[in-house]
């Protein structure tokens, strides 16, 4: 009897190659399959666990803020000594601010009554120049017209006014009665101006020399 009759006959052939590649493969693709599913629902519910965690510090509903208050790493609610300096900074330029804005508004209101009291002293005293010239052309000096038109014209300007009263009612405030005549019994009139009066921007500089009838 050879050795080949005594060899047990296999039940099942034995896989080729091919065949054992191809399950290796699918075998792969199971593994990586339960893995992914497996990795993406943790991440799932880590993600889920940190939502609750940022919403909620130690559980519950997240804590209420009012105006400038926050919430601290151990979830109580307060003011920081941060947000209380920035509010008292804040605060103090503000006022600062207020007050340099009253500071310029009156160094500048200062200033523009300053300017205003000395060109009114400098009118001031050009004044008995003006009533020397009216003199002159009262007795006859017509080449001083010219002079005096100019002058008032830059006067004027400025803010001179000629006070012409005559037939007005007699104002104290803006007329100095030298002389007086009887009238009819009515309100008392200015009849003649014997020196003329002058305002500088409507306030009354020098007040007409008149004569009041009344």
């Amino acid at each position: 009897m050879s050795n080949e009759e005594h060899l047990p006959a296999a039940e099942h052939p034995l896989p080729d190659d091919d065949e054992l590649l191809e399950a290796a493969a699918i075998a792969e693709e199971d593994i990586a399959e339960v893995a992914e599913g497996e990795t993406a629902e943790e991440l799932a519910a880590q993600e889920e666990a940190a939502q609750e965690e940022v919403a909620s510090p130690g559980g519950g509903s997240p804590p209420e803020t009012g105006p400038g208050q926050e919430v601290f790493v151990d979830g109580t609610v307060g003011r920081s000594d941060l947000a209380a300096e920035r509010d008292e900074f804040r605060d103090a330029l503000l006022r600062v601010k207020a007050d340099f804005d009253n500071f310029r508004k009156r160094v500048a209101k200062e200033h523009a009554e300053r300017v205003d009291r000395a060109a009114e002293g400098l009118v001031t005293n050009l004044l008995p120049v003006l009533d020397a010239c009216d003199a002159a052309i009262g007795h006859g000096s017509s080449d001083v017209e010219p002079i005096l038109k100019s002058l008032l014209d830059v006067l004027e300007k400025e803010g001179l006014e000629r006070m012409d009263p005559v037939g007005e009612p007699f104002d104290p405030a803006r007329h100095e009665a030298v002389l007086h005549e009887p009238g009819d019994g009515g309100e008392p009139e200015v009849v003649e101006s014997l020196r003329t009066g002058y305002s500088w921007k409507g306030r009354v500089i020098r007040p007409a020399m008149v004569k009041v009838k009344g």
